[in-house]
C-alpha cells in the first residue's frame, strides 16, 4: 500500500473551519475504491496545524487519487486557506492494514 503523511499549516482565520473546507475532498477520497483511509487530526500543540493521514491500495490507486476531479479541485480551493506549502512522508509499505503495536498490547485484545 501507500501509506502518507501529510502536515497542513492552516491560515489561523480558517483553522477551526478546516473540516468543513475540506469535507467535499475528504468524502470525496474516501469513496475512490482504493482510498484504504483518509483521516485527519487536529495537532494538541499547534491548533492550525492538521495532519493528514491516508493509504491507497496500490500505485494505480494513488494516481488515480491524483488524477481525479476531486483532487484538482482540492488544488485550486485548498491552498487559499492555508499559510505555507503542505509537507508530505510519502512511502510503499508491504501491508494492507493497520499492525498492532504489541509494545502496548492491551491484556485479552485477540
Amino acid at each position: 500500500m501507500i501509506f502518507i503523511t501529510a502536515k497542513f499549516r492552516v491560515r489561523p482565520e480558517d483553522a477551526d473551519n478546516w473540516p468543513r473546507i475540506a469535507a467535499d475532498f475528504t468524502a470525496a477520497t474516501r469513496a475512490e475504491p482504493g482510498c484504504l483511509w483518509f483521516d485527519w487530526s487536529r495537532s494538541l500543540d499547534d491548533p492550525t496545524e492538521y495532519v493528514l493521514v491516508e493509504a491507497f491500495r496500490d500505485d494505480e490507486a494513488g494516481a488515480a487519487h491524483v488524477q481525479s476531479e476531486h483532487f484538482r479541485e482540492a488544488q485550486r480551493t485548498l491552498p487559499p486557506h492555508l499559510v505555507e506549502t503542505p509537507r508530505i512522508v510519502n512511502v510503499t509499505v508491504p501491508q494492507h492494514d493497520w499492525s498492532r503495536l504489541g509494545e502496548m498490547a492491551v491484556p485479552g485484545d485477540a
